[in-house]
């Protein structure tokens, strides 16, 4: 990745940062596929490809295999803790894929975070791409220093001035959550494949309460990074016994940036 002084001053400046080479050859290869086949089982679990959502698996996390490996790449996780700290955790972990000559709702003008607190950053994202993006295949669109913005700039006004992630497989692109944002449409004959990770503070909720929703799964496989990345230690005490628990047993057991 960037110096990581470098780095802060552009994300704080401009509110994003194209990092390349933060995959390898083989991840993306494994990645790959493993979206493809999550692709498939969700739009199963929708009854059609046809839905507004098509492309975008809710919670990649509940697929292993490279899902989980991801947390254990310094290049794609070290960005998140220098700006939330190193206990930040998942709020959203998505696919940002765009189907071959189609778009999905992921094209609309949008923020990824609602929230704005002067000075300071709640959410991050990265979009991890899988595949080349280019003009062609529906490169994310995205408005410099946007992300002070209190509203959503006009359509006319936004495309004007708006940049796009024009970057090779391997790359991410790390953005304040309040950039302005839009996916393109692809143009091409071939799926646009991308992740998103969407990180917060270890003292917000997940959209999504990720331990719970891999309880189901033998989780065993999981690194202590990964674990900690997906809100295992920062859930909630359930009653007594958890709360007054020795230390080491807690399931809050990390400072809270």
């Amino acid at each position: 990745m960037l110096n990581r002084e470098s780095f802060l001053r552009e994300f704080e400046d401009s509110g994003s940062v194209i990092v390349p080479d933060v995959l390898s050859a083989d991840f993306i290869r494994q990645a790959r596929k493993e979206i493809d086949a999550a692709i498939d089982v969700e739009a199963r679990y929708h009854g059609t490809r046809d839905h507004k959502d098509f492309g975008m698996v809710l919670l990649c996390a509940l697929y292993g295999g490279a899902f989980w490996t991801l947390f254990d790449n310094p290049d794609a996780m070290e960005p998140f803790n220098a700006v939330l700290g190193d206990g930040c955790i998942v709020y959203a972990y998505t696919s940002s894929c765009m189907p071959p000559s189609a778009s999905n709702y992921s094209a609309r003008i949008h923020v990824d975070c609602p929230r704005i607190i002067p000075g300071y950053v709640t959410n991050m994202g990265a979009t991890i791409l899988l595949d080349d993006f280019t003009e062609t295949n529906g490169a994310t669109w995205y408005l410099p220093r946007s992300h002070t913005l209190p509203t959503a700039p006009d359509e006319t006004s936004f495309y004007e001035q708006a940049k796009r992630v024009i970057a090779p497989a391997g790359s991410a692109w790390f953005f304040n959550a309040r950039t302005w944002h839009a996916g393109g449409g692809n143009a091409s004959p071939h799926w646009r494949r991308a992740l998103t990770i969407n990180m917060c503070r270890p003292w917000m909720k997940q959209r999504i309460d990720i331990p719970r929703a891999l309880q189901h799964l033998d989780t065993g496989a999981l690194s202590a990074t990964a674990r900690q990345k997906l809100g295992f230690d920062s859930r909630v005490p359930a009653n007594y016994d958890e709360y007054y628990a020795p230390a080491e047993h807690r399931l809050f057991k990390q400072k809270a940036e």
